[in-house]
């Protein structure tokens, strides 16, 4: 059985406050790809690219386990590209470049061999398209986890919450919470959306952590607190690919493992940020991970007797 990663392979031009690069890899597939692939295999990709993707890049992600089969290359057309440049906070960006390329006809369609899904990530791209892809699944996944933005509640609310209807996980940040729930509370937030179909939801929150809610049941993970902050671009999908990582090795997808894949989402997430695009995923051993997990359960654990 296997974990399939849908969602776009890109280029991106940054600029931080700690430095700026032209052109490096990006896009929500291959941060989630990068970061899961410490934790299961196969990963089966859905995605288009141009020809101008390198091939260096694909066979660096086959050796870790990720299958290309679903992905479709377009020879003469170009992958697609942002440029973006963040502010001192890290937390603000200014969007200065986006050009769809082939993204702009992605029409995703599954290989027979994906068929054996077992876990379904869906990565923020047009509802539709993340709609295409559960339908033409034969058989319903055991967990589908959806990341959405902003941008699909302004221009394409009825699908979203169609979307919404048709998946387990729902991914978004706090103020994606608060818009398409209509309400402050993130509490409250969280009944709502919940109401629209998905049994659990993560509220990420940037450098404050993440907050998991299924029905009543409330779980918050901190972030860890860093010296350096590079590049956050990607350090949302970092977490999903840790978070679905996780669930896809244990094949437990209960409230309590859930608790377990927060963490190791946020301890992948915590290493995207230490340099420009998915450099640091690259390079990250087993023995780091279970350094960076182990902090982050130092972090949240303790003892209390209040006799």
């Amino acid at each position: 059985m296997s974990l399939i990663v849908v969602g776009s392979i890109a280029f991106d031009a940054l600029e931080t406050p700690f430095g700026k690069v032209d052109r490096i890899i990006g896009g929500s597939a291959t941060y989630v790809a990068w970061s899961a692939s410490n934790f299961t295999e196969p990963i089966k990709q859905v995605s288009i690219i141009g020809g101008d993707f390198p091939q260096n890049e694909i066979e660096a992600l086959k050796e870790r386990g990720v299958d290309f089969e679903g992905v479709e290359v377009v020879k003469d057309g170009k992958c697609f590209f942002w440029s973006g440049r963040y502010h001192m906070d890290m937390n603000s960006r200014d969007t200065l470049v986006t050009d769809l390329n082939v993204l702009a006809d992605f029409n995703p369609q599954l290989p027979e061999s994906y068929q054996d899904c077992e876990f379904l990530m869906l990565g923020n791209l047009v509802p539709a398209v993340q709609m295409s892809v559960i339908n033409q699944l034969k058989t319903r996944p055991k967990l589908i986890v959806m990341d959405t933005m902003n941008f699909w509640m302004e221009v394409a609310l009825d699908e979203l919450k169609q979307a919404i209807g048709m998946v387990d996980v729902l991914l978004v940040n706090d103020s994606e919470a608060r818009q398409l729930s209509g309400e402050y509370s993130l509490v409250k937030a969280a009944a709502k959306i919940q109401a629209m179909g998905p049994k659990f939801l993560i509220i990420k929150k940037g450098e404050h952590g993440a907050l998991l809610f299924h029905g009543k049941n409330v779980f918050y993970a901190p972030a860890l607190p860093l010296e350096d902050v590079f590049d956050p671009t990607g350090a949302g999908d970092t977490f999903a690919g840790g978070f679905i990582g996780h669930l896809a090795r244990t094949k437990d997808i209960s409230f309590e493992n859930m608790k377990n894949a927060i963490i190791v989402g946020s301890a992948m997430a915590s290493f995207c940020v230490e340099k420009f695009g998915p450099t640091r995923l690259q390079e990250l051993t087993s023995e780091e991970i279970d350094a960076r997990i182990d902090m982050f359960v130092e972090l949240v654990n303790f003892d209390i007797n209040l006799v």
